[in-house]
């Protein structure tokens, strides 16, 4: 078992050697042809290039702590390790109490649901779709065309009715249109022409915030920030599957290297006896 599991950590850490220097390549690349990257793609260099560092080091530790039987270095591999499995632990409490019983309500009967902000907890709201964040957000959101696509799929002789009944997803919903309490005529998927009166039929700040700006649309509406957390909160929960995986797995890593630790000690101390007689 032990000579096993020093194999094993030094294979895993060899594949994870490359999945960092990978990485790293990546986010050199996104780096240096920043010109031509879209902000969705910038926005991805810092925590790629943390990732890949942190990748690379860690495997480093664990291919020279159990190849080359140095326990310093196999210490240290542990000990990061371990901190890593403690923060897999934190972070997957922390996702379940932002995100449980938080969901937006509903505030139509129509095909589509359209959520408030207000719904949901404060921690979401100021770190997630706060000012700072929101306009990189809003970028990436206009760079992967969200809606156009929703136009796209729109029939030229599709009528207010017929699009009231389709199934939007919450971002389409939030950021596409305005409110439907708003009163806004439809012309088409992404077109809406204000009341007769001029004024829209409630007082709401999207209702003015709306604009039929391909580029702006509702993407600074409460409504679209409300969307993007329902995004959100569903991407956590699948992210939280993968971190307790991913949590299984890093345990059975850390196990392997407390084997390999031992057997590096237990070595050491038969080359000892060994010399001495």
């Amino acid at each position: 078992m032990a000579r096993a599991s020093n194999i094993f950590v030094g294979f895993l850490s060899l594949c994870f050697l490359v999945l960092g220097i990978v990485a790293l390549s990546f986010s050199l690349a996104i780096h240096f042809h920043g010109g031509t990257a879209t902000a969705c793609q910038k926005s991805l260099y810092t925590p790629l290039l943390v990732t890949a560092i942190f990748l690379s080091v860690l495997s480093l530790l664990g291919l020279i702590g159990s190849c080359c039987k140095n326990n310093f270095l196999l210490y240290l591999y542990l000990i990061v390790l371990f901190l890593l499995i403690l923060g897999l632990c934190i972070f997957a409490v922390f996702v379940f109490a932002v995100t449980s019983n938080s969901a937006g309500k509903a505030v139509s009967r129509l095909g589509f649901k359209e959520y408030r902000l207000g719904d949901y907890k404060n921690w979401l709201k100021n770190h997630l779709v706060n000012d700072k964040n929101w306009n990189e957000i809003r970028s990436c959101m206009i760079d992967s065309q969200v809606c156009k696509s929703l136009e796209r799929n729109t029939n030229n002789n599709q009528t207010a009715a017929d699009f009231f009944k389709r199934n939007l997803s919450p971002i389409q919903s939030g950021c596409c249109k305005p409110p439907v309490a708003c009163g806004f005529q439809y012309q088409n998927a992404t077109f809406w022409i204000s009341p007769t009166s001029g004024r829209p039929a409630v007082n709401d700040g999207d209702c003015s915030a709306w604009s039929n700006k391909q580029d702006a649309l509702c993407f600074n509406c409460n409504s679209c920030k409300a969307g993007v957390l329902v995004n959100i909160k569903k991407e956590w929960k699948v992210l939280t599957i993968i971190n307790v995986c991913a949590l299984v797995f890093i345990i059975l890593m850390y196990s392997c290297g407390c084997y390999a630790l031992r057997n590096n000690r237990s070595d050491k101390r038969f080359s000892r006896y060994r010399y001495a007689a």
